[in-house]
């Protein structure tokens, strides 16, 4: 679920905490500190589960340093993979920007300084469909884990693991579902792994990365023909780059001496920028310390948090862990939770500017709002959060799940950046909000509200700070996932990324 489910009611919920609260005096009286209890109570909670604190264990990994991730980074920089030469893979998924741009909505093509990411990239007024706000409709995932991912990417789930084996990735054999294929049908060209997949698709979006003119009117297959051609540079995209030294770089990654028709295939580019992505696994947390058994490697007011968020409401908690499921935190599935609706949404509804979610993929009007449970891994980093961005704190996203009807309510467009398209947003969130009340009503599956005190908020926020990687907040843990300046530059095209005020990222 993208967001924690609260079966029971507050009621329930206030009973449980007073008896809860009647054994914490008891056992104080007896000696022991809250602290001490608070931990006592979390060990206890975490015997009876199965997590480890390691979602990585058990998987085949690739390194940043073995070959393929080598060209895949290179690659994943590169603007030629942009049909107009002014986007890379990076422009909405830095390692910096925790794998992913810190915009609520990105700026894919067509950006005034196609270099500079997050905060302060604005789409350019000469551009094609200009309006002074962004121009892809969600949120940019992060690439942070997505070697963990083992049943969908995406939002609306549109790549998907047919057998959603544990553990493999999407590569067990079954077969991986895309856009390029009926729901429910493998795509042959799928590749190994839902990252090497899901990697086939921006480049033909005309939003992130192909743009408007580039094949304008071609299938998806002519556009990668096409880019395939530029970075190998054969056949009538022969002289598109003026410079291009990529044949060296595949023979290195691949060991091979073939030439470039047989090695520079858009698979082959393709399978590079997965495994570069694979290998962004950050899962050395402070929780997974705790895990593993050190007291001391989070605080007290985590260990409330964590209990809140692992225990279900009917044992006092906040039952987050019921959609955030395991060491990965996700089920992978699809729920409703009325986040507030804005930008230029994905050709829905009477306006156009809705966003249909898991249904557009399923055809199930059931499925209309419902959107993909994020990983909790890295959260800290992973913002702004909700499937549009919508909140840009963690105790605003939290806030929401604990009461969908009152943030909606309380909601201010007004704080978004310059430009979002707001036309519609009250009457397309009202829409969603519209259909998780209905569900509740019926008595399906539906997130519920539950009221936590502030200090319990906080508890919980500080719980999820836990699940970040140091790593990810150093930019010098972060250098081998980063080219550097001095480093080989196959085309010229590289992004060197740079914030707002200059600085380099």
């Amino acid at each position: 679920m993208s967001g924690f489910s609260f079966p029971c009611s507050g009621i329930a919920r206030a009973v449980v905490l007073a008896a809860a609260a009647v054994s914490l005096a008891a056992c104080s009286n007896g000696g022991d500190s809250s602290d001490d209890q608070v931990n006592a109570e979390l060990r206890s909670k975490l015997s009876a589960t199965s997590l480890t604190g390691d979602p990585s264990t058990g998987r085949t990994l690739p390194s940043i340093a073995d070959p393929l991730p080598q060209l895949g980074k290179l690659l994943f920089y590169t603007k030629a993979l942009g049909g107009d030469g002014d986007s890379a893979c990076v422009t909405c998924h830095h390692p910096v920007l925790g794998g992913g741009d810190d915009l609520a909505l990105p700026v894919g093509v067509g950006a005034d300084l196609p270099d500079l990411l997050g905060p302060g990239r604005n789409h350019s007024t000469l551009a094609t469909h200009y309006d002074g706000g962004p121009t892809v409709p969600r949120n940019a995932p992060s690439t942070f884990n997505i070697a963990l991912w083992d049943s969908v990417l995406f939002w609306d789930g549109r790549v998907e693991s047919l057998g959603k084996s544990a553990g493999a990735n999407g590569g067990d054999g079954q077969g991986i579902r895309t856009p390029d294929s009926a729901f429910g049908i493998a795509d042959p060209d799928a590749g190994p792994n839902l990252a090497v997949s899901q990697s086939r698709f921006p480049v033909t979006s005309a939003e992130e990365m192909r743009g408007f003119l580039f094949e304008a009117g071609n299938n998806n297959a002519a556009v990668r023909d096409h880019l395939q051609q530029r970075v190998g540079g054969y056949g009538e995209a022969a002289t598109e780059l003026a410079r291009n030294f990529w044949l060296s770089q595949f023979q290195t990654a691949f060991n091979s001496g073939d030439d470039a028709q047989t090695l520079i295939t858009f698979d082959n580019i393709v399978l590079a920028i997965g495994e570069y992505e694979r290998s962004q696994v950050f899962v050395d947390t402070p929780w997974k310390a705790f895990v593993e058994g050190d007291d001391g490697a989070i605080g007290d007011s985590a260990k409330r948090g964590a209990l809140l968020f692992l225990n279900d409401v009917s044992e006092g908690g906040a039952g987050c862990a019921a959609c955030h499921q395991g060491d990965f935190f996700t089920d992978e599935g699809f729920h409703v939770l009325a986040i507030p609706q804005f930008g230029r949404g994905k050709g829905n509804g009477d306006s156009a500017d809705d966003d249909f979610g898991r249904a557009r993929e399923t055809g199930d009007d059931a499925d209309r709002y419902a959107f993909r449970t994020p990983t909790l891994l890295n959260v800290a980093v992973t913002g702004p959060w909700g499937h549009d961005g919508a909140y840009d704190t963690l105790e605003g996203i939290v806030r929401h799940h604990l009461n969908p009807a009152a943030a909606v309510a309380s909601y201010d467009y007004g704080l978004l950046p310059l430009g979002t398209q707001t036309m519609n947003a009250v009457t397309n969130t009202q829409k969603a909000l519209d259909v998780l009340l209905a569900r509740r009503a019926a008595g399906q599956p539906a997130i519920q509200d539950v009221d936590l005190s502030d200090g319990e908020v906080a508890d919980l926020v500080e719980f999820l700070h836990t699940l970040t990687d140091p790593c990810v907040t150093d930019r010098a843990c972060l250098t081998p996932w980063i080219p550097a300046t001095d480093e080989v530059d196959p085309d010229g095209l590289s992004v060197f990324a740079i914030d707002q005020a200059g600085n380099a990222l």
